[in-house]
């Protein structure tokens, strides 16, 4: 299962829609975002969802309650400490049916003590995905909205799937805004 070279990341993004929007390289001067040798480093937004609970409440997956989420708007989000918000990619993602994606967080805030956790990118899989991003220390951390907050490694099989991601109608399929955990169904 071969990784997938800056090369084959350029030309599946334009021709075939799998990045939008694209940043062809690099790009610096802040947190860097854009293709890499062997990845795509993506960016977030500017909308975030900041975990807020009240006293004695429980997160249940599979019964979220939106009202333990206050919505911030802005350039950056200062995540309180020893907690998470949500927020979304600026990039709209359509994976091939013969990839899967493995995501890790970008060094420079792994070096803060902000771990940024989103799993795999089935195939056949689309849209603008949800990103978790945990502050474990006792102060406020701050994230910047419009740079990069993460990688992506492409690994292409050498045998296509039976049932992809759009197949199995995954219950995050064409994700539009920043979607809370689905533990039913």
């Amino acid at each position: 299962m071969p990784i997938k070279p800056d090369v084959w990341i350029r030309k599946n993004a334009n021709e075939l829609g799998m990045i939008e929007p694209l940043a062809e390289k690099q790009e610096r001067g802040g947190i860097s975002y854009g293709v890499g040798s062997y990845g795509y480093d993506f960016r977030i937004g500017n909308t975030f969802k900041i975990f807020q609970p009240k006293a004695g409440s429980v997160i249940d997956p599979k019964k979220i309650d939106d009202a333990q989420f206050v919505e911030h708007i802005g350039e950056y989000c200062d995540i309180p400490p020893h907690t998470f918000v949500l927020t979304q990619t600026i990039e709209y993602f359509r994976i091939p049916r013969d990839i899967l994606t493995i995501c890790t967080g970008k060094s420079t805030y792994a070096r803060c003590g902000i771990i940024i956790n989103v799993t795999p990118f089935e195939p056949e899989w689309e849209g603008y995905a949800t990103i978790s991003i945990t502050n474990t220390n006792a102060v406020p951390a701050r994230i910047y909205a419009g740079e990069g907050i993460g990688q992506l490694i492409f690994l292409q099989s050498d045998e296509t799937c039976e049932i992809s991601y759009a197949d199995k109608k995954g219950k995050y399929q064409a994700s539009k805004n920043i979607t809370h955990a689905k533990g039913h169904g």
